[in-house]
């Protein structure tokens, strides 16, 4: 008898088990929330492809490259969307690759680099080797804008903003255009 009342009891409580699963995929409780983080994630990384693209397409080379070089230095957040390569709105395809810190190609061979979360140490290296050199720098963190990039990224759940760091703009020996200040002060909304 204890044994029938056991699985009675063990059946009920599998039925009431399934029957909140089944209301939590009705109502989305469940679904919804996964999605909505892998669609703000994506949203994300699109508004930063934008605002990358936009920034570099208001740069200047000494030396106009056919191709823009991009390269991605360190572990990042936003650029799932940037390394699947893209073109500027003007035609010009950029292609982007990764590369680490210490890599000494990053001089010849990128034209603009997305740096990620580096060490101090790394940081201070990567910026001591493109002294010298017209290679634009975008920070993906806004904290390093006082310490060598000439962007700075500021996203957030609904925008993409950045900073420029003048002094860093003007040793770089990249042009920037003017217009990028006024976009600067003012925030960017994310598509």
């Amino acid at each position: 008898m204890k044994l029938a009342v056991w699985a009675t009891e063990r059946v009920f409580c599998c039925k009431r088990v399934l029957l909140v699963s089944f209301l939590c995929l009705l109502t989305g409780v469940v679904s919804a929330q996964p999605e909505t983080v892998v669609s703000m994630a994506d949203q994300r990384a699109k508004a930063v492809t934008q605002v990358v693209l936009g920034i570099l397409s208001y740069a200047r080379w000494p030396v106009e490259p056919a191709q823009l070089r991009l390269c991605v230095v360190g572990p990042t957040e936003y650029t799932d969307d940037l390394v699947k390569g893209s073109t500027q709105a003007t035609g010009r395809p950029v292609t982007v690759r990764r590369l680490l810190a210490d890599n000494p190609a990053i001089v010849s061979e990128c034209d603009a680099v997305y740096i990620g979360k580096l060490t101090a140490d790394e940081r201070s290296r990567l910026f001591t080797s493109l002294m010298g050199h017209p290679v634009l720098s975008i920070s993906e963190g806004g904290d390093q804008c006082t310490v060598g990039s000439l962007f700075c990224l500021r996203v957030a759940d609904d925008q993409v903003s950045f900073e420029v760091n003048l002094d860093s703009v003007a040793r770089s020996g990249v042009r920037i255009h003017p217009s990028v200040l006024q976009l600067s002060r003012r925030k960017l909304a994310a598509p």
